[in-house]
C-alpha cells in the first residue's frame, strides 16, 4: 500500500506538470525514486525531482483497540484492527550545480507547492486514478528548522538539495488473515417472557 500511495502522488504531479507546461514529452520528472546509496552516491538522475520515503508512524489518535468483526460467506470472521499510518515524504530537486540548474530546481520546487496547495486531499470523488484500497489521503508541508532538516539530510547520507516535506495521513494496512472464524447464525431465538 506504501508504494502505490507514493506512485500515484508522483503520476498526479507528473501529470500536473504536464497540464501546466512545465514538462513536455512522456519522461517523468517526479520519481518514487531513492536519493543516494549507502556510500553517499547519487541514485536519483540528475534533472529530477526524486520523492523518497522518510519516515512512518502511527497515527495514535485515530488508533482503533478493537478487532474488525466482519461478515463474509456465512461466517463472522475476526480480523486485528486496521492500522493507520502517516507517511513523511521529501521532494528534492536535483539539477545542475549551476545557475540554471539551480533555478530549474526552484521553479519545478514551486510546482510541486503549488500542486499541493491546490491539492491538499485526493480521494475517489477527485481523484479517479486513487487506489481503491486507499479511501483518502490528505497532505500537509511541514516546516522543519535548519536543525532538522539538518539532521535529515545527514541520516540520508546526502548534502543538501533544494526541497520541501510533506505529511500523508492516512494510510491504511490491515492483514487479511483471520484472527478467528465464527460460526454462522443459523437460528434466532425469539422467545419473549412476559412478566
Amino acid at each position: 500500500m506504501l508504494d502505490i500511495a507514493v506512485t500515484f502522488l508522483a503520476d498526479e504531479l507528473n501529470s500536473y506538470l504536464r497540464k501546466r507546461g512545465a514538462l513536455t514529452g512522456s519522461q517523468d520528472i517526479v520519481l518514487p525514486f531513492t536519493l543516494v546509496t549507502d556510500k553517499g552516491e547519487w541514485v536519483l538522475p540528475e534533472g529530477k525531482i526524486g520523492l523518497t520515503l522518510v519516515n512512518i508512524e502511527e497515527e495514535r489518535v485515530l488508533r482503533e483497540q478493537l478487532p474488525d468483526r466482519i461478515y463474509l460467506e456465512g461466517s463472522h470472521v475476526v480480523l486485528q484492527p486496521v492500522l493507520k499510518l502517516n507517511l513523511t515524504v521529501l521532494f528534492a530537486a536535483r539539477f545542475a550545480q549551476d545557475t540554471a540548474g539551480y533555478r530549474s530546481s526552484l521553479n519545478f520546487l514551486s510546482h510541486v507547492l503549488t500542486f499541493f496547495q491546490a491539492n491538499p486531499s485526493f480521494s475517489a470523488d477527485n481523484s479517479p486514478g486513487l487506489n481503491g484500497n486507499i479511501e483518502k489521503l490528505n497532505v500537509e508541508l511541514l516546516s522543519y528548522t535548519a536543525e532538522q532538516l539538518n539532521q535529515t539530510w545527514a541520516y540520508l547520507g546526502s548534502k543538501y538539495l533544494p526541497s520541501a516535506i510533506y505529511r500523508i495521513r492516512m494510510i491504511l494496512l490491515q492483514d487479511t488473515e483471520p484472527m478467528g472464524i465464527g460460526k454462522p447464525v443459523s437460528a434466532i431465538n425469539a422467545e419473549v417472557t412476559a412478566r
